[in-house]
């Protein structure tokens, strides 16, 4: 007994098949429309970064700003700026600054506390680990000077040194080396 030559039974396995067929063509045009998304979810590059820090011991925190390039310093602490860029306004809010951080230790050794990406939206997606400091982003700044006011700011920029200077003082102009 054949059962395809019933004509419901046909247009049931048509209607079936048209139905798959667009179930499947919803679902190739609706991953296609997915991955086109928006294209515009590029960070871009900002000349100031905000950051904050918190002593652990004495449990007080600041607030301040630093340009690409320069380096800060927060108690022994030598925070080096090398980049910061933030999302587009119309994007979900982003920034992220790539942070070197090292360490002069009693014995005017400089050993690496941080390198690497900081995000504002997620700080422990890359936290620093310190015993006693934590410092993270808060936000990229256009090319505006920065901030400096005395009850909020008591790190200093530090200048490079010239070499020679840097040798017979002992002071540290950069991070330690990468053997280290």
């Amino acid at each position: 007994m054949k059962h395809n030559k019933h004509p419901l039974i046909h247009k049931m396995l048509r209607r079936s098949r048209i139905v798959d067929a667009l179930v499947i063509l919803m679902g190739v045009c609706a991953f296609w429309v997915a991955a086109s998304g928006p294209a515009s979810a590029e960070m871009r590059p900002y000349p100031v970064v905000k950051l904050q820090s918190l002593d652990k011991i004495t449990a007080r925190t600041e607030t301040f700003e630093a340009r690409v390039g320069s380096t800060v310093k927060f108690g022994p602490l030598f925070i080096k700026v090398q980049s910061c860029r933030k999302s587009d306004p119309i994007d979900e809010p982003e920034s992220a600054s790539f942070l070197q951080i090292w360490e002069i230790d009693q014995e005017n050794e400089a050993q690496w506390v941080f390198s690497g990406w900081m995000f504002a939206s997620s700080p422990a997606l890359s936290p620093m680990d310190h015993p006693i400091y934590d410092v993270w982003v808060l936000d990229c700044l256009s090319d505006q000077a920065p901030e400096k006011k005395n009850d909020e700011l008591k790190s200093e920029e530090i200048q490079p040194a010239p070499q020679e200077d840097v040798e017979q003082s002992g002071a540290v102009d950069g991070p330690p080396a990468a053997s280290e």
